[in-house]
């Protein structure tokens, strides 16, 4: 039976392939809540997992995982995963793209729980 269970693990990793392509997509239309693009907008209006998109610098660090973030409208706490940098090599004069959600905790001031960081090419 060594030709069934060569057939039952290529289908299982098949299936596990198709799994993974499922698992990594997102919808990324139109939705009820826009997105906010500047610090000033996520202190003006936004709300609490409202997606943010922001364009500007990673200024400097404040903890393991936290930095000030600054796009010249203000600057805000950001909290970034170690592995979110994808190996990408960034400094206070590099020009970074956020993609992220607000999070507004009570009493406490805004900050921006980041899911992707890219290097802005210039």
């Amino acid at each position: 039976m060594p030709g069934l269970k060569l057939k039952t693990l290529a289908l299982a990793s098949v299936t596990l392939l198709g799994t993974s392509q499922w698992v990594q997509a997102q919808y990324v239309g139109p939705s009820a809540q826009q997105s906010v693009s500047s610090v000033a907008d996520i202190f003006k209006h936004a709300s609490d997992d409202q997606r943010v998109i922001l364009r500007g610098y990673l200024i400097k660090q404040v903890s393991s995982e936290k930095y000030l973030f600054s796009d010249g409208s203000g600057d805000i706490r950001v909290e970034i995963d170690a592995e979110d940098f994808r190996g990408q090599t960034v400094n206070e004069k590099t020009q970074v793209e956020l993609i992220g959600e607000v999070e507004k905790d009570f009493l406490e001031s805004p900050e921006v729980d980041v899911d992707i960081i890219n290097v802005v090419p210039g």
